[in-house]
């Protein structure tokens, strides 16, 4: 429960990011180049978002740098992307769970998984990052 409030922040910051990328994306960039080439251009834009994000919650909430802190924290978050993301294609587009994972593009689809991936673990990969520095002369 203590690690709560972080995941909320850290998902929060995160999914209001790729709201405000995403009608970016579904508006301007779509229509210019393509669902693949909108949503891989997002990608990096994204990533440091997360990087952003996850640094912001680590400092405003003193995270331990104990690994089962970090990662309880980044999958918690996870959890709760892919609850939204599940409950905006099946309440809001109308899809059933398996036309949502149909509906993705292979490249980019394949990408956004990574992205999932470093999204929950972020929070950990930024611990070892800052014991390494801590450890250094």
């Amino acid at each position: 429960m203590h690690n709560l409030k972080p995941a909320v922040l850290y998902f929060i910051l995160v999914m209001g990011t790729g709201f405000v990328f995403g009608i970016v994306r579904v508006l301007f960039l779509v229509p210019r180049m393509g669902v693949r080439y909108a949503e891989l251009l997002e990608m990096p834009f994204m990533f440091v978002a997360i990087v952003l994000a996850a640094r912001y919650v680590i400092l405003r909430f003193d995270l331990s740098t104990r690994l089962s802190v970090r990662l309880a924290v980044g999958v918690a978050a996870f959890a709760m992307v892919v609850l939204a993301e599940l409950l905006l294609a099946t309440v809001l587009q109308g899809q059933s769970l398996k036309q949502f994972i149909a509906s993705r593009d292979p490249v980019a689809g394949s990408v956004y998984l990574v992205m999932l991936l470093l999204f929950a673990l972020m929070p950990a990969i930024l611990a070892r990052r800052r014991a390494k520095h801590r450890r250094l002369p």
